[in-house]
């Protein structure tokens, strides 16, 4: 199990709500390529990973997504705290509104909500840490993305913190991947399976 510490793994102080910028943020909460597909990816992918150090890096990023996504749910929430009537309607923030308050509900900027296909969990080495790989590339695309149309600097702020960890997980799954292709030999069944191929492991 984990030791909880019940502080967010970087700052969020937000001073200035703004409902707008909430609804683009939000997706790195519940979007296609935000921090709750990641860590269920994540923590999913772990119980089939063959090896220990593998099993480590899944458990040890997988658990980094929940921390970002405590901080994204939180961005969202200081954007949206204590909105009249009048700034829901003028912000277009009175669609979510209407379902969910100022709740954080796991949903995208184009209003489609957290989705299990998001996410890549096929129980091979090789194709899942491609997967790891290829979603920490498209997080960092999205902070990218949220960072050419965010100018308030209290939320710049974390989100640059969150683009660079999207950077060094990538660079873990990066070794994980060195590590699984050099353990993996022509018996093994993730580079080789029998079934297929009647000169594996000759």
């Amino acid at each position: 199990m984990w030791q909880y510490e019940k502080k967010l793994q970087y700052p969020v102080k937000i001073k200035n709500p703004n409902p707008k910028i909430a609804q683009l943020v939000i997706s790195q909460f519940g979007g296609p390529d935000g921090e709750l597909g990641a860590s269920m990816r994540y923590l999913s992918q772990r119980y089939s990973m063959p090896y220990d150090e593998l099993r480590a890096i899944l458990t040890d990023v997988g658990t980094e997504e929940l921390a970002h996504m405590e901080m994204v749910s939180a961005i969202v929430y200081q954007l949206t705290r204590n909105l009249t009537p009048d700034e829901i309607k003028r912000s277009g923030f009175d669609k979510y509104f209407v379902d969910h308050t100022s709740a954080v509900y796991p949903i995208a900027a184009s209003s489609l909500p957290w989705r299990a296909e998001y996410i890549g969990v096929k129980g091979d080495v090789i194709t899942d840490l491609h997967e790891d790989l290829g979603a920490e590339q498209k997080a960092r695309t999205t902070y990218d993305n949220l960072l050419r149309l965010i100018d308030d600097p209290d939320v710049r702020d974390p989100l640059k913190f969150l683009r660079q960890r999207e950077i060094v997980h990538y660079q873990r799954f990066g070794e994980g991947l060195r590590l699984a292709t050099d353990r993996l030999d022509s018996k093994n069944f993730y580079a080789c399976n029998p079934s297929f191929d009647k000169n594996c492991g000759k």
